[in-house]
């Protein structure tokens, strides 16, 4: 079967689909990826090594990712999902509207991020059947469940508080991403969410079993497989001398990071993290986002690292301080480490209170009130409370339970099964 995968975004929208291409290619499907990447960067070599076909398309992106982080750091998730479509996406709609008809016209299936319309559209167009995949399950109507941060008001308030929050995400979303559907002739749609976004077919979640106890109450469309894990022959990564003699040299460190979103606040993230490892009086290894602390250099107890796959380290770490992100969150449970959550946006936060209610992690901390004293206090729980063996038995248990390649595996077993329905093979 031909099969074209489309996503758009940064790392943790990209990573996920170079995995599936994989899985897919493995099964013996012929797979395209095409990848609008955010911050520019190329998975060429990756998806070279790995067997499948890849295109980067618009070839660049004119998105300063440090100054819209820095511009965009106190807004709203709404304010902020705007802010980032009006730079980074609608001026390249049209070339990504564009490779998304030929990916439609030329192969048999298309898969895509949950947010890409444009392919929706030119699944529509071409007659071809159209997947969707998400990594976060907060905006999937369950039956007895309130959306997140909306309170529990019985079975039937939460349907018409589903359909609130349906009518919120339409009066500021609705017009802006409607624009290219309605401008290629096809019928108005009734939410952005069900009707425009997710496929009308299938939508793959991209969540862990361990982190999702909803999942039987969704509709028949929406079907967990599991995270999208990169293979680790995708990666190879080792430790630097300097990183591998810091871990040999003492107990498990505790790692530290806020991924993309340090750009926004460099200087003020380091002396967060750095301050708040002095106070616990634990080693720790940060992510540096500063040029005052070069990667691969130490500082008492402090290791600085640059960029790097997340869990080959976080293996080796006693717990994961980071701001919520769905992969980092899943890397920190396939690790086996307790996390400590910082999260920025509302996204973030519910990542943190699934990871709470999975004991997995302890109540989180908000970014706009977190200090050094608060992460400290938080550091020292997880680490030496009396409930830090709990805790990290949790922790264990949780890593036992995940399987880093069965989300793969499950994804490819759907959308075989769902190939078969439409009598693709």
């Amino acid at each position: 079967m031909k099969i074209a995968i489309q996503t758009w975004g940064s790392n943790g929208d990209i990573r996920p689909f170079i995995a599936l291409a994989d899985g897919l290619t493995n099964a013996g499907h012929q797979v395209t990826l095409v990848v609008s990447s955010i911050d520019n960067r190329s998975y060429q070599e990756t998806c070279t090594d790995l067997g499948i076909a890849y295109q980067q398309i618009p070839a660049q992106i004119d998105f300063d990712m440090q100054d819209f982080a820095q511009r965009t750091f106190r807004m709203n998730t709404l304010q902020w999902l705007i802010a980032l479509l009006e730079v980074s996406f609608f001026p390249y709609e049209a070339e990504i509207y564009q490779a998304a008809k030929q990916l439609a016209a030329d192969n048999d299936l298309v898969i895509g991020h949950h947010f890409l319309y444009p392919l929706k559209l030119a699944a529509h167009k071409h007659n071809k059947p159209h997947i969707s995949v998400t990594f976060c399950h907060a905006a999937i109507p369950t039956h007895t469940q309130p959306p997140f941060r909306f309170p529990n008001l019985g079975r039937t308030l939460n349907r018409w508080q589903w359909r609130l929050l349906d009518a919120a995400f339409d009066w500021v979303l609705k017009k802006r991403l409607g624009r290219l559907w309605l401008a290629e002739g096809m019928p108005p749609f009734k939410h952005v969410f069900d009707s425009l976004l997710s496929s009308d077919l299938l939508n793959l979640v991209a969540v862990d079993a361990f982190l999702c106890p909803v999942q039987n109450e969704w509709s028949a469309v929406n079907q967990l497989c599991g995270f999208l894990n990169l293979p680790d022959r995708a990666e190879q990564w080792q430790p630097s001398p300097a990183l591998q003699t810091f871990l040999d040299a003492g107990e498990k460190p505790v790692y530290m990071t806020f991924g993309s979103i340090q750009q926004a606040v460099p200087e003020w993230s380091m002396e967060l993290f750095i301050n708040a490892a002095r106070l616990a009086n634990c080693r720790a290894i940060i992510q540096t986002s500063s040029n005052n602390y070069p990667a691969d250099t130490q500082q008492d107890n402090v290791f600085f690292v640059g960029r790097h796959p997340h869990q080959p380290l976080f293996q080796h770490c006693a717990a994961v301080v980071h701001h919520g992100g769905a992969g980092t969150s899943h890397a920190a449970t396939l690790s086996g480490c307790p996390s400590i959550v910082i999260p920025f946006m509302d996204e973030q936060l519910f990542w943190a209170v699934q990871l709470q209610r999975s004991r997995l992690a302890p109540a989180p901390l908000p970014a706009k009130s977190v200090t050094a004293k608060k992460l400290a206090a938080r550091l020292e729980a997880v680490l030496y409370s009396e409930y830090a063996a709990e805790m990290e038995d949790f922790a264990h248990y949780a890593k036992q339970s995940i399987s880093p390649t069965q989300g793969v595996l499950n994804a490819v077993a759907l959308i075989e099964e769902f190939s078969k329905k439409y009598s693709l093979d």
